[in-house]
């Protein structure tokens, strides 16, 4: 793979990422309901959601998911469904104070499951990436090496715009001070959530 041939992947991907889709808006939402140090720890699940996406591709899921709508309609509707439960809890929570809001160990494993959970079960970023890592892929080189450095580099660029919008969001948060604005903030985030459910389920097999 040619040095061009990377720049053209790394503008195409750019272009992709300034679009906000399911991943984002849950980490939007997460940002408003619960501040900047909730997207610190769910980041890391997305950069691996990503990796299981790139993964289940070259293993094959991709295409599976192409020729199978059965398959890709019961995965959509399976992330849809948790995205819409996440989003339920955010509405109904109730804000304490800034203390009893800190997110501890415990609740950043839970938000590092569900943004791994999210992201490896969204279809179709699986088909995704099996029609679109080819494009940059040079047949007459060796293949493992290019894959590395492809998925390293969108796994970076995802962490980067990602984790970009989530702690911007994160940031509004923090500036609301009255309980009342806080549970007007848990109820974006959790309408963010639901938002990203919808649009979910309005993927379509191709």
């Amino acid at each position: 793979m040619s040095f061009e041939s990377w720049l053209a992947f790394v503008a195409a991907s750019t272009v992709l990422m300034l679009i906000p889709g399911p991943t984002v808006m849950m980490l939007v939402g997460y940002g408003l309901a619960r501040g900047r140090r909730s997207v610190l720890f769910a980041m890391p699940g997305v950069a691996l959601g990503n990796l299981v996406c790139i993964l289940g591709a070259l293993l094959g899921l991709g295409a599976l998911l192409a020729t199978s709508a059965v398959l890709f309609t019961i995965l959509k509707w399976v992330g849809a469904a948790y995205l819409l439960w996440l989003g339920i809890k955010l509405w109904r929570e109730r804000p304490g104070g800034f203390e009893a809001e800190a997110v501890d160990a415990h609740d950043g494993r839970r938000m590092f499951v569900h943004a791994f959970a999210v992201t490896a079960l969204n279809p179709k970023t699986i088909a995704f990436f099996l029609a679109f890592l080819p494009q940059f892929i040079d047949r007459g080189a060796p293949f493992a090496p290019q894959v590395v450095v492809l998925a390293a580099t969108f796994v970076a660029m995802s962490a980067v715009f990602d984790t970009t919008y989530g702690l911007a969001a994160g940031s509004a948060r923090e500036l609301v001070g009255r309980r009342g604005l806080r549970r007007l903030a848990n109820r974006i985030g959790g309408t963010a959530l639901i938002g990203a459910s919808v649009a979910t389920v309005t993927l379509r097999h191709n």
